[in-house]
């Protein structure tokens, strides 16, 4: 005899559609959601009464979780849950009893002409909740689809519109070079290799590999869904790569800039202090708003590469020169083009794109300067010289433990990575011990 956990299981997988009413006196409760207060330690599950033939009232049988607690995050273990209440819903309507032998209502389903026979998998937005195909049936096209609509609510926009841009040269590469591949199935690792390849032949091993991990992490996202079977992308090495980084300015350059900027463009200098003074990074300079600098505390708060929110003290030589920023309107971006302290209706890649330009124009055309410098020459500029005055009083240790306050770095092995990566740390004269070695 069927028990519960396969009859729901088996509508999940072969149907999902909207409940109906049956005009029959009901000997159930509707089923509930109980979803731990968004607890996601605590298990959830979906709930209901049925009444109990010997008493004749309504009696709270063992919930029903399914799946739904593998999921970590909340839209998504709802999603499940919310599918699992609907179909509960359709089999008490259509005759389930726990008290009683259900083959009958199984056979039943399993052989219903009306049954959908490719829907198992519910997009994860409850307010548009829809059906995609299953594995089989599934178009590469709607399979990447499917995976970036899974990861979206985890992405930010920037790193959302790099994967659109990745997965849409993928596909076009296909439709060109492999046109017969339509299903996902028939994907494997031998083609995303030569796509792989192409684009090492036309761009860099840097860019490859970005291709690769990104490629990757959609069809994690299959295989977590049962869509395919093994992610085959692992399997493909990862290239090494030169990295490429900004120089640091000399002390004759770094002022050479500022006094050129004092006269030229003071906006784009202070644009420049906050990635100098407090080491932000250009797009996290994009970000501001007016209302995030306390102006009682002087401290300024920013969304930072690793993290959803960080506060940083404003060093009182950034301080000395904000502009009066009490009468401005807080929701204000805080750099536009042509003021502190304005609208600018553009993305965040944009602005980051604009001041780049910007600079390019000038101060880079201007001093004649190589690719090798830029807007994030100024943030390694500074941090080295900083790095270097603290460890004229302090054990490196000491050093970086301080450094890493300032900084933000998440841990002191990035730090520590990060100084090595634009020489911040140069050992002292060694002549005397090649002097030792030569006698």
């Amino acid at each position: 005899m069927p028990n519960l956990k396969e009859l729901i299981t088996f509508v999940y997988k072969n149907e999902y559609e909207s409940a109906y009413d049956l005009s029959v006196k009901r000997n159930f409760s509707n089923p509930k959601i109980y979803s731990a207060n968004g607890d996601l330690k605590k298990r959830w599950y979906v709930y209901f009464s049925y009444r109990e033939p010997k008493s004749g009232k309504l009696k709270r049988l063992t919930p029903f979780y399914g799946n739904a607690n593998k999921y970590k995050t909340k839209e998504d273990r709802l999603s499940v849950l919310v599918t699992y209440r609907k179909v509960l819903l359709r089999l008490l309507k259509q005759g389930y009893d726990p008290y009683s032998d259900n083959t009958e209502l199984h056979h039943s389903l399993c052989t219903m002409n009306d049954v959908p026979s490719a829907q198992d998998l519910v997009n994860k937005d409850n307010k548009n909740l829809r059906v995609v195909p299953d594995g089989p049936k599934m178009t590469v096209q709607e399979a990447f689809d499917f995976g970036i609509d899974r990861k979206e609510k985890l992405l930010s926009p920037t790193t959302k519109r790099g994967y659109e841009n990745k997965i849409k040269n993928f596909l076009k590469w296909l439709k060109v070079n492999r046109p017969e591949i339509e299903n996902i199935k028939d994907l494997d690792k031998k083609v995303v290799t030569s796509f792989l390849n192409d684009v090492l032949d036309k761009t860099s091993a840097r860019n490859r590999n970005n291709f690769r991990t990104d490629l990757s992490s959609i069809i994690q996202v299959l295989v977590d869904n049962d869509i395919i079977e093994q992610n085959f992308i692992k399997k493909i090495p990862i290239l090494k790569s030169i990295p490429e980084r900004n120089k640091t300015y000399s002390q004759y350059m770094q002022e050479k800039i500022f006094d050129h900027l004092e006269v030229k463009d003071p906006i784009l200098l202070l644009y420049i202090k906050f990635i100098s003074y407090n080491f932000l990074r250009p797009i996290e300079v994009c970000r501001l708003k007016v209302k995030d600098i306390d102006l009682n505390n002087k401290t300024i708060q920013f969304k930072a590469k690793n993290s959803p929110l960080k506060t940083k003290i404003i060093p009182w030589i950034l301080w000395t020169d904000l502009p009066d920023l009490k009468k401005l309107d807080k929701e204000a971006i805080l750099f536009t083009p042509d003021k502190i302290g304005g609208e600018w209706e553009t993305a965040i890649g944009n602005r980051r794109d604009y001041f780049t330009k910007r600079f390019k124009r000038v101060i880079k055309d201007h001093f004649n300067l190589g690719t090798d410098y830029g807007l994030y020459s100024f943030r390694h500029t500074y941090i080295t010289k900083l790095y270097r005055a603290l460890m004229k009083d302090s054990s490196p240790f000491e050093a970086r433990s301080k450094l890493m306050l300032i900084t933000g770095h998440s841990s002191m092995t990035a730090l520590e990575k990060y100084l090595r990566d634009i020489d911040a740390e140069l050992p002292a004269d060694y002549s005397t011990m090649l002097r030792t070695v030569h006698e």
